[in-house]
């Protein structure tokens, strides 16, 4: 495939925004722990360091990653004083009847007030975020909760299959606003996935996407196949891809379309808004998800301080981010190693020591949820505000507690990926510690399809220690709870009658 690489032009203004009356200010640097600043800019939003150091400010008709000043992460920051939104949070539900209208048929941008950085006319959208909050009696029975009070937060429904595709439709807005033509990622499976539907059903731009060796589930490579991406696979795993698109993209001026974009977090943050709505926006005590690159619990995080700074809910639930065991480098840091927030200036001594060893030793991630199987996550210092604000948790949970979690979601008839899993096993090993009461309200988040990886599932229930074969026991698992074996049976109605008369 030829890619024709075009050299970003920064645009000198978006129309759209100004007409709305939105002027740049000060107020929201409050929210993060940094003094306020002077800007000149007239759009709804800037880009800022998360850095208290920093006052630079950057215009969102730029391609940034990290701040050139501080190299730390951006935010995408808004001037709420003269952002019109909502005194209510019931009023997003008028949009429901005007469902004809793509930006307020999508689950994303219906909430567009929250994080209004683009003009309507650069929106792009495929109709993402149609998803459920499903009450889950049977995973609260294996978590330990009482009935009732456990939710499945299903992100499987995006049309791409993860919920990636909350955030790529922000950031596919933002590269088609600064006429990006070529776009990229690394790829544990489900943002290439993402990546390559919103590049093929739009055709703005192309997509090339990074995936390491034989660390991608077929379910989701087949994805970015199908929708024309141009794949390239490194040797190495998805640390190894995402340092490789990183420079790539630097030095082709490619749009970078991981999670250390903030418009690709901004999205996500439409996640916990769809949670509260199928809520009738009352605040549950907690929420868990799993932890890969981080992007959600930090999305998640940064959507309840501004929540809650704009009046819209009068308190903040609990965060627990669950770790596979075999990729727990948030969980050595926060829970072992002590890193917190510190408003804003972590001890990054902690981290980087930790880095250091990691690749002196060359400890890899090394897990069947593969889409968390991430040992370098790209958002921690976001994380580190996330579980700030919102008292947050990490633990790890084993790949066999994953995939029983996973049976159990399965068993209550919303499949989904392994990584999912370790949501409700965290909630369940959290109710065992004593941390989760069985009378809290908890929200799991379900970040991916049952078929983005049928291998685990089927290597799952048809499990045999014996089997050398089987996909799980090469993977060192050596026991499975909640199997669900098909039944052999000889081609003989009489045989299969007494099967069937037995079940």
């Amino acid at each position: 495939m030829n890619l024709q690489l075009t050299r970003f032009v920064s645009a000198t203004s978006y129309p759209a925004l100004s007409q709305t009356g939105f002027v740049l200010c000060s107020r929201s640097r409050f929210l993060f722990g940094v003094s306020p600043i002077t800007t000149t800019s007239t759009d709804v939003a800037y880009q800022a360091p998360i850095s208290p150091d920093t006052t630079t400010t950057y215009g969102v008709d730029q391609v940034l990653t990290s701040c050139p000043e501080s190299n730390t992460l951006l935010d995408i920051c808004y001037d709420w004083d003269r952002v019109p939104v909502p005194s209510s949070l019931k009023e997003f539900e008028k949009r429901w009847s005007n469902r004809h209208t793509p930006i307020d048929y999508s689950g994303v941008w219906r909430f567009r007030e929250l994080f209004p950085f683009a003009p309507e006319e650069k929106i792009v959208t495929i109709g993402e975020g149609q998803t459920k909050l499903q009450q889950a009696n049977v995973a609260a029975k294996f978590a330990g909760i009482n009935a009732g009070n456990l939710y499945l937060q299903y992100e499987g429904l995006n049309p791409s299959g993860s919920f990636k595709d909350n955030g790529m439709t922000a950031a596919s807005t933002h590269a088609n606003m600064v006429g990006a033509k070529v776009t990229a990622c690394a790829s544990t499976g489900n943002t290439s996935a993402s990546l390559a539907i919103y590049a093929s059903v739009t055709g703005l731009f192309r997509c090339v996407v990074f995936i390491g060796s034989g660390k991608i589930a077929y379910g989701k490579l087949s994805q970015a196949l199908d929708y024309g991406a141009a794949t390239i696979q490194i040797e190495g795993d998805f640390d190894d891809a995402l340092l490789r698109v990183r420079e790539v993209c630097e030095q082709e001026n490619i749009y970078l379309c991981n999670s250390v974009n903030p418009f690709r977090l901004e999205g996500q943050k439409s996640i916990m808004y769809r949670v509260l709505e199928s809520l009738q926006w009352e605040i549950p005590d907690w929420i868990v998800v799993p932890g890969g690159n981080l992007g959600n619990s930090s999305a998640f995080g940064k959507a309840f301080m501004e929540l809650k700074q704009l009046g819209l809910i009068d308190r903040i639930p609990r965060l627990a981010v669950i770790n596979a065991q075999g990729a727990n480098t948030l969980y050595q840091l926060y829970e072992e190693g002590g890193l917190r927030w510190n408003d804003g200036r972590p001890d990054v001594v902690k981290s980087d020591t930790f880095y250091t060893d990691m690749d002196e030793q060359n400890r890899r991630a090394s897990t069947l949820a593969s889409a968390i199987e991430i040992n370098r996550p790209v958002n921690l210092m976001k994380c580190l505000r996330a579980l700030d604000v919102c008292d947050g948790v990490v633990r790890e949970v084993n790949d066999e507690q994953i995939l029983d979690a996973k049976a159990t979601v399965g068993a209550g008839g919303l499949g989904c990926e392994p990584a999912s899993g370790a949501s409700l096993a965290g909630a369940k090993l959290l109710r065992e510690e004593g941390v989760i009461a069985p009378s809290d309200r908890v929200v799991c988040i379900l970040t991916g399809h049952q078929l983005k990886d049928p291998t685990a599932t089927v290597g799952y229930h048809t499990f045999n220690a014996k089997d050398k074969e089987n996909a799980l026991v090469k993977r060192g698992i050596t026991q499975a709870q909640f199997t669900n074996r098909p039944t052999p049976v000889p081609n003989d109605l009489e045989e299969i009658l007494k099967v069937v008369r037995g079940l």
